[in-house]
């Protein structure tokens, strides 16, 4: 950004969030608005995740924008490079690369209380002012190495899973994982076909059901095309699918058994070992950490190449990892599947509302919103994908969706009053204090660790029904919970 510029809208993040963001505004007519992208290029977590066999774990004809044409998809499940080629002819059919800004990280966004705008300002000092601000930043997009020590002295080749360095070959080199979770268990079994040794680290073993991923045939594909009404019922019957459950999200239900049995069934079917069976079993309510969907997870790891090691990793050393047991496992290459920082959703911005306070200080209990989408003290700032609206059962889009709708009935609302929008401290905590009670039940709640709480066990991630429940929330914005604060303009 070369000069200051304003707009009606500002959107932080050209992800899908931010992508579906502007379609929306584009086809209510708003053309006033800027996509503000730290990276080179578009498509978010899929530019981002581009390891060996990235996936999406929910079926494809669910994963795209009901409002949008529907893409030409290959296969029940896709994978990365066609989610991320239908999402830049996305950008280009959509007309939105005009008003997207690339290699543009924003630094800071400040509420000018006397202008009524949000003053955004990037890491090369120039700045943007918006009447209203749109994060969409995402919840899985800053890495995590877990605070493993001694990372920097390893002489070999090493990086994050979402960090990819495919200029390695792996061919017959000694790999090491560290994690098996939900980005693990798609690399490894790409990776176990090549690699002459992998080992795996597990801190903590993860349920796994089955995929059932299938390429469609010509055919299917075709009908799909032509018959619009054949797709939606896909994308309609998956929803559903869905839905129903949403069942294994609550501990002691008749659902969570279901799933957890089909979990064991999966198991017993894929590893023979009766050994490796029990190491690869949870003591954890399902639903508790993310489900792992795979065909291809435990097949790989009974593999004569494939090794899995549950001591706790006590630090990497030169040549490579040393466990607790005080063995040193010898590495040419180390990935850290390791996840990613899930607290802070503010992405390291410096945010700050009206009197000056900052979205870190009003979040130091950890990040709440009100419907995941508005936060008091910080008037006509939406978020997409905020707190408490990650799903363990459902499609992320379907929540983005009532998102989207909620945010253009608050730019109305805005535009019409002459005022933004501050949602209302004492509505805002008592939506959250309902939310936490009816998560205090939920798997989430249950007895392990995982990026849905913090360390005091407060659920800051996932939402607390289903979908239907979060449509119903947010179908009509209640103008009554929020304050109308003057914008002067």
């Amino acid at each position: 950004m070369s000069r200051q510029q304003e707009f009606s809208v500002a959107i932080l993040g050209a992800g899908l969030g931010g992508l579906g963001m502007g379609m929306k505004l584009t086809q209510s007519g708003e053309h006033s608005f800027v996509i503000l992208e730290k990276a080179s290029d578009v498509g978010g977590t899929w530019r981002d995740n581009s390891y060996p066999g990235a996936s999406c774990d929910v079926q494809s004809h669910l994963y795209w924008f009901s409002f949008d044409e529907q893409p030409d998809w290959s296969r029940v499940f896709a994978f990365q490079p066609e989610i991320k080629a239908n999402i830049d002819r996305l950008v280009d059919r959509m007309g939105l690369r005009r008003h997207i800004r690339l290699n543009t990280e924003v630094a800071a966004a400040h509420w000018d209380e006397a202008a009524g705008v949000w003053r955004i300002t990037a890491a090369d000092g120039s700045e943007v002012r918006a009447k209203s601000l749109v994060t969409a930043w995402g919840q899985l997009n800053r890495p995590t190495y877990r605070d493993i020590p001694g990372r920097d002295t390893f002489r070999g080749e090493s990086w994050h899973s979402a960090r990819w360095n495919h200029a390695v070959d792996l061919a017959g080199k000694r790999v090491a994982c560290i994690g098996n979770g939900a980005s693990a268990a798609q690399l490894i079994p790409e990776v176990a076909e090549v690699a002459g040794e992998l080992t795996v680290f597990q801190r903590t073993p993860n349920y796994v059901v089955p995929r059932e991923d299938r390429p469609y045939e010509q055919l299917e594909r075709k009908e799909f095309l032509e018959q619009p009404d054949k797709l939606r019922a896909s994308r309609d019957g998956f929803y559903w699918e869905h839905e129903g459950w949403m069942g294994a999200m609550k501990q002691g239900t008749e659902v969570a058994a279901e799933f957890t049995a089909a979990a064991r069934a999966h198991l017993e079917a894929q590893v023979p070992d009766p050994a490796l069976r029990e190491v690869l079993w949870p003591d954890y309510p399902i639903g508790c950490k993310r489900i792992i969907i795979a065909d291809t997870f435990y097949p790989a790891l009974v593999r004569d190449n494939v090794s899995l090691v549950t001591d706790k990793i006590e630090g990497v050393e030169e040549a490579g990892i040393r466990t607790s047991d005080g063995t040193l496992h010898e590495f040419d290459v180390i990935v850290y599947a390791t996840g990613f920082e899930t607290l802070s959703f503010n992405s390291a911005l410096d945010i700050t509302g009206r009197g000056g306070v900052s979205l870190n200080e009003a979040w130091r209990d950890g990040p709440q919103a009100y419907l995941g989408v508005t936060v008091s003290g910080f008037p006509n700032m939406f978020m997409l994908y905020g707190p408490n609206t990650n799903l363990g059962h459902n499609s992320i889009i379907t929540m983005l969706e009532c998102q989207f709708d909620y945010v253009l009935q608050g730019l109305e609302v805005s535009q019409e009053k002459d005022a933004a929008l501050d949602v209302r401290a004492d509505v805002q905590r008592r939506f959250n204090d309902e939310l936490q009670a009816e998560l205090s039940d939920s798997s989430f709640a249950g007895s392990c660790n995982s990026w849905y709480k913090t360390a005091a066990g407060r659920i800051t991630n996932n939402w607390m029904g289903s979908v239907e429940d979060y449509k119903a929330a947010t179908r009509r914005l209640d103008v009554d919970a929020y304050d109308l604060v003057p914008t002067g303009s």
